[in-house]
């Protein structure tokens, strides 16, 4: 079935901004206005954006440490975002997480995180409660390759089978665990054929493609609506930056071979839809650059936002700051 014009044009919007958004980001921590560690998501944007597009306001995710997009395409508010990359009072998380730990339970974001895999059994629970809600609503992770081989990965796998919950396992498979390549240490040739073991469907897509993304994912989460349990969908596709984003001469060389770089960047899902958008006569040029220009206009916005954002006070440190009764008194139980 062919997608209504609004979603596509919706779809682009959302992947543009992301693309956008880490632009901006990379060029605020090259010139030293971000604090700590920014792991940036272009070229996987439509990943986020497909899966995000099947879901509801009440549904949930769980994202990890490259989770800028996924906030992004389920909704969040890009001025917090950057307020708290910024590491800014006004921040989702009062400028205490940053880059990797941003969350809006509000809008069903259930947060990023730093640690490979430990996504995977926060989402286990979520969705655990989502079927005793009795609501309908799904959950999907997000996690990438190297995240398979973490014990997570089966244990979270095994259980969601076991117990039937509606949550969709979203492998974002970019080839490369900072630069150990999938090839190389995974010993099944496709990542979308561990499901079988876990007796759960199992499917994989090109994740450069948001339409096929899209697609796959609308099957996966009405099946977990209906009840049927969880499923595996792999997308492969390549981040175009390193591992994570380091001045020059700093950080962790990419040893990813130049020419492998650049035949991924001539896949890029932004320009793949944009095309597609042109070709088939939704959009004209002059709308393509008023959206991008639009969207330029509100990340410069958020930046505008995050700077003049006040920096938390000293005190602040002891805010939100939780300890057990026998914690605190020096018990032991």
């Amino acid at each position: 079935m062919e997608l209504e014009s609004s979603r596509l044009v919706g779809m682009y919007r959302t992947m543009l901004t992301i693309r956008r958004f880490e632009e901006r980001v990379s060029r605020e921590f090259i010139e030293g206005n971000v604090p700590g560690y920014v792991h940036l998501y272009i070229g996987e944007e439509a990943v986020a954006t497909g899966v995000c597009s099947n879901l509801q306001l009440s549904d949930r995710i769980v994202s990890h440490h490259r989770g800028h997009g996924h906030c992004i395409a389920k909704g969040a508010d890009i001025k917090r975002m950057m307020a708290e990359i910024y590491g800014k009072k006004t921040g989702y998380c009062k400028g205490k997480g940053g880059s990797m730990h941003i969350a809006d339970f509000s809008i069903g974001m259930l947060g990023a995180n730093g640690i490979v895999g430990a996504g995977l059994p926060i989402a286990v629970g979520a969705a655990t409660a989502a079927r005793l809600e009795g609501n309908n609503q799904v959950v999907a992770v997000f996690f990438g390759d190297g995240g398979c081989h973490e014990g997570e990965f089966h244990e979270s796998m095994n259980l969601a089978s076991i117990w039937e919950i509606p949550l969709i396992f979203v492998c974002e498979n970019n080839f490369y665990a900072v630069n150990t390549p999938s090839s190389y240490a995974i010993a099944i040739d496709e990542i979308y054929k561990r499901a079988e073991a876990y007796s759960m469907p199992g499917m994989a897509v090109d994740g450069n493609d948001v339409v096929a993304v899209y697609k796959a994912a609308e099957e996966l989460v009405e099946r977990a609506r209906e009840g049927k349990g969880p499923a595996l969908l792999e997308c492969r596709t390549y981040r175009w930056h390193g591992h994570f984003e380091a001045k020059p001469g700093f950080g962790i060389p990419d040893t990813r071979p130049a020419e492998e770089i650049e035949a991924w960047k001539k896949k890029c899902p932004v320009a793949a839809m944009e095309r597609r958008l042109l070709e088939a006569g939704i959009l004209t040029e002059q709308d393509i650059k008023q959206i991008d220009n639009q969207v330029i206009a509100q990340i410069d916005d958020a930046v505008k936002y995050a700077v003049e954002s006040p920096l938390a006070a000293p005190e602040d440190a002891l805010e939100d700051v939780y300890a057990s009764e026998s914690t605190v008194t020096g018990g032991t139980a």
